[in-house]
């Protein structure tokens, strides 16, 4: 008696998606012997296999059960189903099947293969669920089959393990095409459009690209997530930021019924034992284990499906699908908590076997045994402090109690280190008056050694604190006290005698000093200190004018960084900032920004007072483009951290030069008395830091109208540079003295510094002062041209300046700002539509943006607002200024510059 349901292929699920992509790989099928949809449950491999096969008409199907490992069941259905597929072709076959007069499959198909040797038609056989086939005779038959069959017939095999039917064969002889849980995984694509059909509030596309990427793309788990998104569609929004908001129960329930409640006692304690680790390999699971077999279990998981996933290009590695792992976890909670601190200091010991002492700390957390924690920390720490790896370093430490962090000279060192290696050298100081008196607690005798450390300390910490004759004597006491080999401390205190003579402006006895450290430091391999000591010779070299080598220093540090693996290093930061700074200089604004961007992400895992420099960077940037809105909102996030942080004069210097490019811009004059009235004069200008500070103080003078005060500080800061060799400043002094000469009225005086200016920036390249400087010194620039005053290449530099003065680049949102709008609007001869055209400020944004040329997506991003808004903003416009396209909208933004004066480009 045959079950009819068990030859129905399933019915299309009403609101199933169409997957294309899919239905494209498997057009080829009909030249291959067989198609393997293989991936864990819930994936949709029968749904995709009936979907496909929808409208074909030779289709015949089987469920597969249990109860089909019987030889002659399993034969008989197989034949029902072809016979269903093919109209009837091999009823002979079928009667031997159920005469049972067969010795074996093989002989049976034999048979049948003889049958169908004149079937014309393009036919599938579907045995869905093969993995509950167990009985070898059956697995014999079918390699036969698919040995053997005719060309016009495909086998179609759903399961959740790898069948053993000779894939591996099939696979090199290009016969089988597989469909595994990464062709399975639903893209971003098809989840929008999973919830499109299943969710009536619209999802934006970044929470649903988050969901996605958070299960992985697990059809079954976005169906249950959608499931309750139509019950409590206000929570999906939160579920899909974080699935953390996610009622979980149903998953687990489905992942124990359709997986874990299935398998064996001893697979389940194996799972159980693997999911305290994040990733695995044989001899990690086998440490943690003891189990000898670990690989064959391993290989068993990953065959039979069961949510492990081979890592990418790594061999042997695997890791459990994200929720599965979270799945197990749970399982672990509930079932084995007693085995939680065996199980992880286990997993400690097993990483530090693996060379990982990172990983085994983050297991050793999880445990509280704070006497192995304390021997990774001696034993690895200072390398890992080396590698950049201080925030786990700092969490470690804090988790220490203080009669084990003290009871260590070298804990006790590293964890100073951290603190000063993250700029946060005004703790330095508490923390070593705290650490000589919890040592001195506890009886721990202060050797030469031990003090010369603590002495190259604190002489960072003097050199960070603007302290540079103190850092000097402290560094040499380091020096006379510190064994030969005690190499890290010696290069530090070489180091600090290095960034003394940069600070006090003899930077010909500072750059041998940081190439001796960085000698040093490579040959003793702290790479950190390397990367510091290329980075303080790029300085070096800028200052003295030398600004390609400086540049050419900074590639060695990015390799450097690359070889070493120093991307997470705050040091990184400083390579890319120093990077953006002269790119800054030559004008290369795109690749200036990409390096200041990039500098932030370096510092996420940081806390935000480090990144300063980098939007004081990004600030200055937009200001030089002329996006006002952009540059106010870095500046804002500038002076928030300054207001929450104590920053070397360096960083205070560059922040506030940002500011003031911005209030020169705006017309803010009370903002720059404010600034002015408090603002800090360094004791002298023999190094950068202190000369962009007193050439702050200079600007703001100048904008004040205080022309003598702006003078005097000039003639200080250019005697300075002549003193100390600062070609670099000079090169910024000159431009920002040719204005005051020319605000004083002394026009021959201010093209004569300029140029000199010029001259200097032939060999520098740096044209950024220039440009920030071009209202002031453009009609200069003309008449050192128009005179003749120039030599050739000089000449030529003027020329490319000007051009760059009045590209269109150059006033992107400066011109739609709400004070040039506020005077355009005031403009006698402005036509009436556009006076009475209630424009927003947004809009007048975005006209300006599409006349620089810029696409939707670029001005969703300039603005920071999602794309759809800005067709809105686009729509409103036309509609306002009765403007029907884009080349209307440019001609509209050119007639009103025109008006404003300003010379369309």
């Amino acid at each position: 008696m045959w079950i009819p349901s068990k030859l129905t292929r399933p019915g299309r699920l009403h609101n199933a998606i169409m997957r294309p992509r899919l239905l494209d790989l498997l057009h080829q099928a009909p030249s291959y012997r067989l198609v393997l949809f293989r991936s864990p449950a819930g994936y949709g491999k029968t749904t995709m296999a009936s979907q496909w096969l929808n409208e074909h008409p030779h289709t015949g199907w089987i469920n597969l059960d249990d109860s089909d490992n019987d030889t002659f069941r399993f034969a008989n259905y197989l034949l029902q189903a072809l016979n269903k597929a093919t109209k009837d072709a091999c009823l002979k076959t079928r009667a031997m099947a159920e005469r049972r007069q067969f010795a074996c499959l093989s002989t049976l198909f034999s048979e049948l293969f003889a049958e169908l040797q004149d079937y014309p038609h393009q036919t599938y056989l579907v045995l869905d669920d093969y993995h509950v086939i167990t009985n070898e005779d059956i697995h014999d038959g079918m390699r036969f089959f698919l040995k053997n069959m005719p060309d016009e017939l495909t086998l179609v095999v759903t399961s959740r393990s790898l069948p053993p039917l000779g894939t591996a064969n099939l696979r090199v002889r290009d016969l089988l095409i597989e469909v595994d849980h990464e062709w399975l995984a639903f893209d971003e694509e098809e989840t929008a459009r999973f919830f499109s059909k299943r969710v009536a509030n619209e999802i934006e596309t970044s929470a649903l690209s988050s969901l996605r990427a958070q299960v992985e793309g697990w059809p079954s788990a976005l169906q249950l997530i959608a499931l309750h998104a139509q019950q409590k569609p206000n929570h999906l929004a939160e579920s899909a930021l974080s699935l953390a908001n996610f009622n979980r129960s149903h998953l687990w329930d489905y992942l124990a019924e359709e997986v874990f409640d299935l398998l064996d006692e001893d697979t389940k304690a194996f799972l159980l034992q693997c999911s305290v680790l994040d990733m695995f390999n044989a001899e990690l699971v086998i440490d943690l284990t003891g189990r000898s077999d670990a690989l064959v279990k391993l290989e068993y998981l990953n065959r039979y499906g069961l949510f492990i996933t081979p890592l990418e290009g790594a061999d042997n590695w695997y890791r459990f699908h994200h929720l599965f792992a979270e799945f197990l976890r749970h399982k672990r909670h509930s079932h084995i908590p007693e085995q939680r601190e065996e199980l992880h200091n286990k997993a400690a010991k097993a990483w530090l076997n693996q060379s990982s002492p990172q990983q085994a700390l983050y297991h050793v957390r999880k445990s509280n045994n704070q006497a192995l924690m304390v021997t990774i920390l001696s034993d690895h720490g200072w390398s890992m402090f080396h590698h950049g790896e201080l925030k786990l370093l700092e969490e470690c430490i804090a988790n220490l109690d203080r009669n084990m962090l003290f009871s260590s000279p070298r804990l006790i060192l590293l964890r100073l280190w951290l603190v000063q290696s993250q700029h946060r050298y005004n703790e330095v100081g508490d923390l070593i008056a705290e650490s000589e008196a919890e040592m001195q607690s506890n009886h721990i005798s202060f050797n030469d050694a031990l003090q010369g450390e603590l002495n190259a300390l604190r002489a960072q910490v003097a050199i960070n604190q603007s302290k540079p004759e103190e850092a000097l004597l402290l560094s040499e006491q380091a020096l006379g006290q510190l064994p030969a080999n005690t190499y890290r401390s010696r290069i530090v205190a070489t180091s600090v005698v290095g960034e003394v003579h940069h600070c006090l402006g003899n930077l010909s006895r500072a750059l041998p000093m940081m190439q001796q450290t960085e000698k040093m430091a490579r040959q003793y391999h702290v790479y950190h200190q390397a990367l510091w000591a290329l980075l303080q010779q790029s300085e070096i070299l800028l200052a003295q004018g030398a600004v390609q080598p400086a540049y050419e220093l900074l590639e060695q540090g990015f390799k450097l960084v690359r070889e070493q693996q120093l991307q997470q290093v705050p040091l990184h930061e400083f390579l890319l900032r120093l990077k953006a700074q002269i790119l800054w200089c030559w004008n290369r604004l795109d690749e200036a920004e990409e390096a200041a961007l990039k500098s932030l992400d370096v510092l996420a895992p940081y806390d935000d007072t480090k990144s300063l420099q980098a939007y004081s960077m990004l600030a200055r940037i937009a200001i030089t483009r002329g996006e006002q809105d952009k540059a106010a909102r870095y500046l804002q996030r500038c002076n928030e951290l300054m207001e929450t942080a104590d920053y070397h004069i360096d960083w205070r210097a560059n922040a506030d030069v940002a500011n003031l490019l911005y209030w020169q811009r705006t017309k803010e004059l009370e903002s720059v008395r404010r600034w002015l009235s408090q603002a800090e004069q360094p004791e002298g200008a023999c190094n950068h830091f202190q000369q962009q500070q007193w050439r702050n103080l200079a600007m703001a003078h100048l904008m004040l109208d205080q022309t003598d005060q702006a003078q005097d500080i000039l003639s200080m800061l250019l005697d300075s540079c002549d003193k100390h060799q600062l070609v670099t400043d000079r090169n910024r002094n000159l431009i920002l003295q040719a204005v005051i000469s020319k605000k004083a009225g002394d026009r021959q005086a201010a093209l004569t510094h300029l140029a000199e200016a010029l001259r200097l920036t032939n060999s520098t390249g740096m044209v950024g002062n220039f440009l920030i400087a071009a209202e002031e010194i453009q009609d200069l620039l003309q008449a050192l041209i128009d005179e003749k005053l120039l030599n050739e290449l000089s000449q030529h530099r003027a020329r490319q300046l000007l051009r760059e003065m009045s590209s269109k680049e150059r006033h992107r949102l400066v011109h739609f700002d709400e004070a040039f709008v506020e005077k355009l609007l005031n403009l006698p001869d402005l036509p009436e539509l556009i006076r009475t055209s209630p424009l927003t400020q947004r809009e007048w944004q975005v006209l300006g943006l599409i006349y620089t040329g810029y696409s939707n997506e670029q001005i969703a991003s300039e603005l920071d607002v999602a794309a759809t808004t800005i067709k809105t903003h686009i729509r409103n416009l036309y509609q306002k200024l009765n403007i029907a396209n884009r080349n209307e909208a440019i001609e509209t933004a050119q007639e009103l510059l025109s008006l404003m004066g300003y010379q369309a480009s």
